[in-house]
């Protein structure tokens, strides 16, 4: 299998790089680009089709390409003939011009390998469509190869045959001689062009009302390219060697049965004997069955009989084929209004285009944007048509991709986007806003549509405005949030701020009530909200569509109203506005609705929030940091540091909600906690004594100081440390938590920590460690004085709790 797609790639790749080097050497390649092989065409699909652009102007083109390879076989003189009646048949073409007729871009050019010229966007011919595929890329096309013609299609293009053969017999008296299925081709839009006019015959009497037509012997002996197809000549032309414009007709009868029988003729003729086909061929067309023409449609099977009648007077004209009731359709009859549009004036066109929306769904698809679409576009050029083009093609838009939208229509529409007069143009665009931003790419919609909706806000028509108004809530999920935020919004705010209307200002307030869902809550209470108290107009619908606003944003579950929002700002203005004289009961009954029901939430909210905090503060008394559990369990030694800190709240609930101060004046407490638990555990002192010892020592010791004099006493030193003011004993006291207080001859009195808590006596008696120091340091009376006082006025437990206060500091 990949062998087979090898060969097949290579045979491709060598067939198209003959071809395109053959076409290198052209003239015609100065002046266009030649792209791919996509057709076949001419007599005996002897010319390839390609695609191609004009270099100067990028215009599309078709490059009709012969490849004089093909008749390497034959010997000089034939070539020439050949070349020459192929060269006679695009020379021909090329001084002709009619709708009906190919439209040649570029004259025929000659080189050495080929004969090439150019002509207008070509698709494939009719031939190629009905399945004969000689000449052709290979792969065959998709798009050839999965063509079916629609019976609109079939008919107008039949139709477009008989006005291009009217055009020949009656405008410039000549006679095709070669119509033929592979002399038929249909352009990018659809359209059904004739060429091929190789054996084409002027009248020898152009003047004369019955034109004569003198033509050639049959010549078997002539190579076939340099001969017309048997199969579609009318028997005169070979049995009795003359023609006239009914030959024409013949062929055309012919070609009718073909395009409905799978693209083959009405007899097969025997090449190697014509004359002997022919001869059998006039013997059945004289007692023609019903058999033959059973495939054709039963409107005209009578006149396609009648084409392919023996007698040439029988056969009906060719402007009179315009005319049968079987191209009396109402597809066909659009597809040729279009074509002659260039003819009308704009009142007809207008007429035309108003029906048009009728129409449209009858067509087919392919019918409609290949070849009613280009119609349409090309009026957005006359400002006065484009309100009745317009509509048709939005209605063409609903019916594409997407990916058709933006590569067939967008580039239309872009310029259209723009134009402001007539306003009618922006009345429809409003009107199809959703299918725009559905379709259209973002950066699109950011460039061209958008600003356009900009402008209606800002238009001079209060029509205009009250219309975008009622159409942006339609698309408003569609817009993106920075611009409806930044662009949008401001322009409806003011709008409304700025109208001497009330139906734009009351529109703009139902708008905005509208579009409030997409907005974010903040963005409402910052910008909206605030905007209501500057409308200046107090009628009565201007009101209640405040309070619409207020409602709905106090009620929707992703906006909310804040009760600090509602209490300084919401309720003060709606209670302003709920007295205005201008309302009505029922009004005034609406603003006290909204508000008693912003009131009960705001009052709810704070009572709950008050509860709350009353519950907290109550849990905050009751709960000790220190959490010392059951004492009757606890040991009897040295208590921890974490039992002599203060009280603080514990945050074992983490339901409990404090404020900021509560929060700081917390985290000073653990701070200092902290700093305890990180100094060094005091040694125990070995000694122990009981209360009742250390107070008479402190007696005795006061009795002696008592003794000495105070006049001369010097300042007490400050506190350092865990030593305090020094006071004369004759040893050391070591305090409950093991500080030290030095005498007043500097020698250290200590106090040892005796399991108690802070602020409380200790559970067992106190210790007096004696072992004093002399120094020559002046002894200072006074702190020690102050101190003995204190201890007698408030007992021990003072006593203690002013030592560990010390050793705290």
């Amino acid at each position: 299998m990949e062998s087979m797609l090898n060969k097949l790639k290579s045979t491709v790749t060598k067939v198209t790089a003959d071809v395109t080097s053959a076409v290198m050497g052209n003239p015609v390649t100065r002046e266009f680009e030649v792209g791919r092989h996509i057709a076949s065409g001419g007599p005996g699909l002897c010319w390839r089709i390609y695609d191609g652009t004009k270099k100067s102007t990028k215009q599309e083109v078709a490059v009709f390409v012969f490849d004089k390879k093909m008749i390497d076989k034959y010997q000089k003189f034939e070539k020439d003939q050949i070349i020459d009646s192929l060269k006679r048949g695009v020379q021909q073409l090329t001084r002709l011009r009619h709708p009906r007729l190919l439209t040649v871009q570029h004259p025929l050019e000659e080189s050495r390998d080929c004969l090439a010229f150019c002509t207008e966007p070509v698709f494939a011919s009719l031939s190629n469509v009905l399945g004969q595929w000689d000449n052709l890329p290979s792969p065959v096309p998709t798009d050839i190869k999965e063509y079916k013609l629609f019976d609109v299609e079939t008919k107008y293009g039949l139709l477009q045959i008989s006005e291009g053969l009217s055009f020949l017999h009656s405008g410039v008296k000549m006679v095709h001689g070669n119509l033929c299925l592979e002399n038929v081709i249909l352009n990018k839009s659809g359209s059904w062009k004739i060429m091929g006019f190789d054996f084409s015959i002027s009248a020898a009497n152009p003047s004369d009302s019955e034109p004569k037509y003198t033509c050639k012997e049959w010549d078997p002996n002539l190579p076939p390219l340099c001969l017309p197809n048997p199969e579609y000549l009318a028997p005169e032309y070979i049995l009795s060697v003359s023609c006239d414009s009914a030959s024409d007709m013949y062929s055309l009868g012919v070609v009718m049965h073909a395009v409905f029988n799978e693209g083959k003729p009405v007899f097969q003729v025997n090449k190697h004997d014509i004359f002997k086909s022919f001869s059998r061929q006039l013997d059945q067309l004289s007692t023609m069955s019903s058999a033959l023409l059973n495939k054709i449609p039963e409107e005209v099977q009578q006149h396609v009989k009648m084409l392919l009648s023996v007698t040439p007077t029988v056969r009906p004209d060719a402007d009179q084929m315009t005319k049968i009731p079987f191209f009396d359709d109402v597809g066909a009859v659009t597809l040729q209004y279009f074509d002659s549009l260039f003819q009308r004036d704009n009142l007809q066109k207008s007429q035309f285009y108003k029906g048009l929306p009728k129409v449209l769904p009858k067509l087919p698809k392919r019918v409609v944007v290949h070849r009613i679409l280009p119609a349409l576009t090309s009026e957005f050029v006359n400002p006065d048509m484009v309100p009745f083009v317009l509509p048709n093609v939005l209605l063409i838009a609903e019916e594409c991709t997407r990916d058709e939208y933006i590569r067939l229509i967008l580039p239309d529409l872009t310029p259209v986007f723009k134009q402001q007069e007539p306003i009618q143009i922006l009345l429809i665009f409003l009107q199809k806003m959703d299918l725009l931003l559905t379709k259209t790419p973002a950066e699109d919609i950011k460039s061209s549509v958008l600003p356009m909706v900009y402008r209606a806000l800002e238009a001079p028509s209060v029509q205009i405005q009250e219309l975008c108004l009622n159409i942006i809530p339609t698309f408003a999920n569609l817009i993106d949030y920075p611009s409806m935020k930044n662009a949008l919004i401001p322009r409806i705010k003011s709008a409304c701020l700025q109208t001497s209307s009330l139906a734009v200002r009351v529109n703009s307030l139902v708008c905005l009530g509208k579009i409030l869902e997409y907005l974010d809550k903040w963005f409402v209470i910052d910008e909206i909200l605030p905007f209501l108290q500057q409308i200046p107009s107090r009628e009565p619908a201007v009101l209640m569509g405040m309070l619409g606003i207020y409602k709905c944003t106090f009620t929707h579950k992703k906006l909310g109203i804040p009760k600090e929002h509602l209490a300084s700002k919401s309720l003060p203005h709606l209670i302003s506005l709920s007295i205005d004289g201008n309302l009505n009961l029922n009004q005034f009954n609406s603003f006290m609705v909204v508000i008693r029901d912003m009131l009960s939430r705001m009052e709810a909210e704070h009572k709950t929030k008050l509860e709350q905090l009353h519950v907290m503060q109550e849990q905050q008394r009751s709960i000790n940091i220190s959490n010392p559990g059951n004492p009757s369990e606890e040991p009897k030694s040295q208590p921890s540091t974490a039992q002599l800190l203060p009280d603080v709240p514990s945050f074992a609930s983490p339901q409990m909600s404090l404020t900021l101060e509560e929060k700081q004046r917390l985290a000073k407490e653990q701070e200092q906690a902290a700093k305890l638990r990180n100094q060094q555990p005091l040694a125990p002192q070995a000694a122990k004594q009981s209360a009742k010892d250390l107070t008479s020592s402190l007696l005795n010791n006061m009795t002696s100081l008592n003794s000495l004099s105070l006049a001369n006493a010097p300042r007490p030193a400050p506190v350092q440390g865990s030593t305090m003011a020094a006071f004369p004993s004759p040893g050391t006291m070591m305090g409950p938590m093991g500080a030290q207080i030095s005498n007043g001859f500097n020698t250290p009195m200590s106090f040892q920590t005796g399991g108690m808590g802070m602020g409380m006596r200790p559970p067992g008696p106190a210790h007096y460690g004696a072992g004093m120091a002399t120094t020559t340091s002046t002894p200072n009376f006074s702190a020690f004085n102050q101190f003995c006082a204190n201890v007698f006025n408030y007992g021990t437990g003072w006593f203690w709790f002013h030592l560990s206060c010390i050793a705290g500091h």
